[in-house]
């Protein structure tokens, strides 16, 4: 019974996820005894990229019925003559209709719907329930290992809560979590190994869903809406754009003279800026405008085999695994941040600096809004956003349509120092500098 689907992927790679029903093609729910399938050898198990949800369904109902809305829905019922029917209330449609006892019922859709579940036993209502948040305890989890994807998405977990009035309760990294836990008191941050599934009204996992053709994890392909608005599709909340709040232990200027943050490694090679004078012409740029320029990468040389993107010359080194926190206060203060489709432009994003974001391999759609994005039409562009090409986490010098040829990686390498400058001519915060 048991088909595997890649699991959400964001910044980093991970194993096919184990997902506990198959996806019956053209079916809408399904039922299950809750005995494995026979020839299924434990062995066979793929790592969870989450926590699972509890064995069986965490809310009690009558005659020993239960229910809950962790990975969908779910209704198990016990031995008798049980008629189930499962609706989405907000489009009229029914959704399920068996006669079965003894069984588990799941909804084939995994990502938020406003479900109503009936039960009958021998041809009588016995139990109506219709999804209800208020007041209930509710998990949203996160991948682990990626920066950018968390903090586009959790904003959207906020909105959720506010909708429907429920304890949230975030799984995520340690990392982020100390982003966001003094900035929202009211919500519960754990890291996954603190997760117990047996709390839980309702369960959702935010992610890229790159091979998910049945829209099981996700109400549409994530290309198509952007990487963080995908978690608005998913939660069934706003999709526009909310940077998150940050609270900083320490939130003091770093630097006393203008300065400007940037950060010019990516974990893939289509993510840089791959003009070989770029970086070089634009610290020079801002250096001969009266700014210092840090650079606040994790690395000050990143790469693979052959390929290594090194830290630009004239720069202040500020390179190290540091706390996020600590980039934070170095961005927040300062005039802008200049980086690419990448974790820091995001946070950047979250401290509210205006940021110049330099990217060819994704479309402006993919990212948070920002009047300084530098993309150059005339190139190749925007492979990330076309479901054609299946991203490969493993391929550092990944690019679909142009691997191995001299326009491989054109999309950013073809974005000039000159159109850079002319984005950055446009903040103010440059602008005032210059009066």
């Amino acid at each position: 019974m048991n088909d595997t689907i890649n699991p959400p992927h964001g910044g980093a790679a991970s194993a096919p996820v184990a997902q506990p029903e198959a996806l019956d093609s053209g079916a809408v729910a399904s039922a299950t005894s809750s005995t494995p399938a026979a020839g299924q050898a434990a062995s066979e198990a793929k790592p969870p990229a989450f926590p699972a949800p509890a064995e069986r369904p965490t809310q009690m109902g009558p005659d020993g019925l239960r229910f809950d809305f962790n990975f969908g829905a779910r209704l198990a019922l016990p031995e008798g003559a049980w008629e189930t029917v499962l609706r989405d209330l907000d489009t009229g449609n029914v959704l399920f209709v068996g006669k079965r006892g003894g069984s588990l019922v799941m909804s084939a859709k995994r990502y938020f719907v406003r479900f109503g579940i009936e039960a009958m036993k021998d041809g009588k209502l016995v139990f109506q329930h219709q999804f209800d948040a208020r007041d209930r305890d509710v998990l949203i989890q996160f991948p682990v290992g990626t920066l950018g994807d968390s903090i586009g998405w959790f904003p959207y977990a906020v909105k959720f809560k506010e909708r429907h009035g429920c304890k949230l309760t975030c799984a995520m990294s340690n990392v982020i979590c100390e982003l966001f836990r003094d900035a929202y008191p009211d919500i519960t941050f754990l890291t996954h190994d603190q997760v117990k599934p047996e709390t839980y009204y309702a369960t959702y996992n935010m992610g890229l869903f790159f091979d998910d053709d049945k829209n099981v994890f996700q109400p549409c392909d994530f290309r198509y809406v952007g990487l963080h608005r995908t978690a608005g599709y998913i939660l069934g909340v706003d999709t526009s754009d909310a940077p998150p709040r940050l609270a900083l232990p320490d939130d003091s200027r770093p630097i006393a003279d203008p300065y400007v943050c940037i950060a010019v490694q990516a974990s893939t090679q289509c993510k840089n800026w791959t003009n070989p004078t770029g970086w070089r012409e634009i610290v020079a740029f801002l250096k001969e405008h009266g700014y210092q320029v840090v650079c606040i990468d994790k690395e000050p040389v990143n790469g693979h085999g052959i390929v290594w993107n090194h830290m630009p010359h004239g720069v202040i080194d500020d390179t190290g695994n540091k706390p996020l926190s600590e980039r934070a206060r170095y961005i927040k203060h300062a005039d802008f941040f200049i980086g690419l489709s990448s974790g820091l432009s995001w946070l950047a994003w979250a401290t509210g600096t205006p940021v110049v974001m330099i990217s060819g391999f994704t479309h402006p759609l993919n990212e948070f809004e920002t009047p300084y994005r530098v993309i150059n039409y005339h190139a190749c562009n925007s492979c990330w956003n076309d479901p054609k090409h299946r991203f490969d986490h493993h391929d550092f010098l990944w690019c679909p349509r142009h691997a191995g040829t001299p326009r491989q990686f054109e999309c950013n390498r073809l974005i000039t120092a000159d159109q850079v400058k002319a984005t950055i001519r446009k903040i103010p915060e440059f602008r005032a500098r210059q009066a």
